[in-house]
């Protein structure tokens, strides 16, 4: 049987194919650009188009398929647009689905993620929740527009920490879950870096590696939402969901560090610093 990967062009999910075929796993890669997901993975994987708000597409990208990595797509921000989906998945008799959450949910309803973690058990479906910190790759992505162009750091965190995970150790730990169904049957795993850091030390660090001055600004919640909406064009349900993330941060809930990376795949978790070194074009000018 195959492996479904939802979102699989995406930061989390390329790395989720990746290390299933490394583990031997036939993988059911699943997107709405399909073209895409065949210049990335080729044949090495059965390509789908796949779109949660179009229920036409589902069954096809669970034919064979008897376990999922599900994902949901940062522009959905109502957790009601997964139920139909996850309700199809209890009819196909899926052995586990592992759900890309978010560290801390658990304790605290505001995100979408709690509400489709709760909705995944209410059915009854075999689950393995992962939970991770903050992405590194939400540095290297979203916010380094204002890293390479104004050399900030432009995210309401105040002085609050959070234990960045790269993407690709994400993908690690999800692949070993899917990999062996029995041994993480109805489980839910909180992954992190090996640190905790305020976004002044994630400054110095790019300051240091880029060798620019870089500053964190720390915007208010306002101020960051009207700038992201108004000056960057993104979707106000997106930035909404961000600034409730943030509001979490503040409360403390993405400062935890823990082992769990390494427990489960015998893999230590990257560094930030070694990240910023690896990605080091993203932080570059391109003017």
């Amino acid at each position: 049987m195959k492996v479904l990967v939802t979102g699989a062009s995406g930061n989390v999910g390329s790395y989720v194919v990746k290390e299933l075929l490394n583990q031997g796993e036939k993988v059911v890669a699943a997107g709405t650009n399909i073209e895409k997901l065949k210049k990335l993975f080729g044949e090495q994987v059965d390509a789908v188009t796949f779109d949660f708000t179009d229920k036409t597409t589902y069954n096809e990208a669970l034919k064979g398929v008897d376990r999922v990595f599900l994902m949901r797509p940062p522009h959905l921000g109502k957790p009601e647009d997964l139920y139909p989906f996850i309700d199809l998945m209890k009819a196909y008799n899926i052995r586990l689905v592992s759900f890309l959450s978010l560290m801390g949910v658990e304790n605290n309803t505001i995100p979408p993620h709690y509400k489709i973690e709760k909705y995944i058990e209410k059915t009854g479906l075999p689950y393995a929740h992962i939970r991770p910190g903050f992405f590194m790759q939400n540095i290297s992505g979203i916010h380094s527009v204002e890293i390479r162009e104004k050399n900030e750091i432009f995210v309401p965190a105040g002085n609050s920490k959070t234990s960045f995970i790269d993407a690709a150790d994400i993908g690690l730990a999800v692949a070993t879950l899917l990999h062996d169904p029995e041994k993480y049957i109805n489980t839910a795993h909180t992954i992190t870096g090996a640190e905790a850091l305020d976004y002044y030390e994630v400054a110095e660090i790019l300051s240091k590696v880029t060798k620019r001055k870089i500053t964190y600004k720390k915007p208010g919640y306002l101020k960051y939402r009207s700038y992201y909406i108004k000056n960057r064009g993104l979707e106000k349900e997106y930035v909404n969901v961000t600034v409730a993330l943030y509001f979490m941060t503040r409360m403390g809930t993405a400062k935890k560090v823990t082992n769990t990376l390494f427990e489960l795949t015998g893999r230590k978790p990257k560094t930030f610093e070694n990240f910023v070194r690896d990605n080091i074009d993203c932080f570059v000018s391109r003017k």
